[in-house]
């Protein structure tokens, strides 16, 4: 192996030196800091990395022999490099993590004291220990400081305008970002994580990321289910636009219900969706498999009487036709049959698909929100792999979750709603499936 050293004003231009110089096979062996910044001069940073002495460098054209590129090339050239920045810092970083797995693994190493006589073995127990412990710490710090490093890296690649964000808040303001979350709310929950969290807990990553969880929690209430004590009963009706799954959802609902929670409760359909084919023999066929009664219901005057046929229910569960939020003729309609007259009050969930647009979502609520929207229900967060936009419509609507579908079996993949379950899959930024 051969070791070279390059130096730079900042550690990130250091590391593209090394790279442009000995290739992506190149290690990081370390990072540090030579020179502070001073009036008369810059910092200078030192990157020390280690090359196989049989590997060839890599061949730079001379500034006077490369062509001129156009903006466009050279803008995406740039971003080329950055990736490759990003990546070889991410390998130090596996390494470092995989040295420390081998530490705590492996017998701790012994430590030979050069005395005239043998040490005895409880002092060298301590000894090692004491050893252990320091090579612990010494790797936490180095892998904290890769973090920072490649964290610095994006804060460069950063759009201009945008709030400052410490080093130490750039992985998870990455995260978030990346998750569809809007711009507004991200800088807001960071403002507020910076005034009001004490500095000496910004020094580990993992304090940061457990406190900005704690807000993210915040910004997601949910509707917990509540034991309906006789005589008390519930009417829910789902509403949304098409293709979400309102049906699914709502035989899982039924099977819940009926058959899934402590206490058994009598449950019975209203569909009002006689506009789409096949719509009304699927519910049909799932309240026979779960002998379930169903009503189908054209107008208000018949919904008044499907109401009194199954008043002996304790849970009414109402299918909608799904409706494009831009129709507000079938919206309207549906709000004639929530005016009609009943001795119960009828709860309205708002169902949308998780891996729908924040910008498509905020239409949705806005347009069916004249009919009244109690709790939201997200369909198809097996389908998506970013949740930020489920937190900003919930921090904007000020509205509770009250359920979340993960898959279509029919009754398994439906959960109440969890904000912890959301934070996980916002911060992990990976499929739900599996995750319950």
């Amino acid at each position: 192996m051969k070791l070279m050293t390059f130096t730079a004003p900042t550690p990130a231009q250091a590391l593209k030196a090394a790279q442009q110089e000995c290739g992506e096979d190149a290690l990081v062996v370390s990072t540090k800091q030579i020179r502070k910044k001073s009036l008369s001069q810059p910092a200078l940073y030192e990157v020390v990395v280690a090359i196989e002495d049989s590997a060839p460098k890599k061949s730079l054209r001379k500034k006077d022999e490369e062509p001129i590129p156009s903006r466009k090339r050279a803008q995406k050239r740039s971003e080329r490099e950055h990736e490759d920045v990003l990546v070889s810092i991410s390998e130090a970083a596996k390494e470092i993590s995989e040295i420390a797995n081998v530490q705590t693994s492996t017998k701790p190493p012994r430590v030979r004291v050069e005395v005239e006589e043998e040490p005895e073995p409880q002092r060298a127990t301590i000894l090692e220990a004491e050893e252990l412990k320091a090579i612990r710490g010494e790797l936490v710090k180095l892998s904290d400081k890769v973090k920072l490093i490649q964290n610095m890296v994006w804060e460069e690649k950063k759009p201009q305008g945008s709030a400052a964000v410490p080093p130490e808040f750039a992985e998870i303001y990455r995260l978030a970002k990346k998750s569809g979350m809007d711009a507004h709310h991200l800088d807001e929950i960071m403002r507020l994580t910076l005034e009001h969290m004490p500095l000496q807990m910004r020094s580990s990553t993992q304090t940061v990321r457990r406190y900005f969880k704690t807000l993210l929690r915040k910004m997601v209430p949910v509707r917990l289910e509540r034991e309906l004590v006789p005589p008390q009963k519930r009417i829910l009706m789902l509403v949304g636009p098409t293709g979400v799954g309102k049906t699914t959802t709502l035989a899982k609902l039924a099977a819940r219900y009926a058959y899934m929670m402590e206490k058994k409760y009598k449950v019975g359909i209203i569909t009002l969706d006689t506009y789409r084919i096949g719509a009304v023999e699927q519910l049909m066929q799932y309240a026979k498999m779960m002998r379930i009664g169903i009503e189908a219901v054209v107008d208000p005057p018949e919904f008044i009487t499907a109401l009194q046929a199954l008043s002996h229910m304790d849970i009414i569960l109402i299918d909608t036709v799904g409706s494009s939020q831009y129709d507000k003729e079938k919206i309207e309609k549906l709000q004639q049959f929530l005016s009609t007259h009943t001795d119960v009050g009828i709860d309205v969930s708002l169902v949308m698909g998780a891996p729908t647009k924040l910008e498509d979502l905020r239409a949705i609520y806005s347009n069916f929100s004249i009919l009244g929207i109690d709790t939201l229900i997200f369909t198809k967060l097996d389908e998506t792999r970013g949740f930020g936009n489920i937190f900003s419509l919930v921090y904007e609507t000020e509205k509770p979750v009250s359920y979340l579908s993960i898959g279509q079996e029919v009754p398994d993949d439906l959960m109440c709603a969890d904000s912890d379950y959301l934070v996980e899959c916002l911060m992990e930024s990976r499929s739900v499936k599996g995750k319950r």
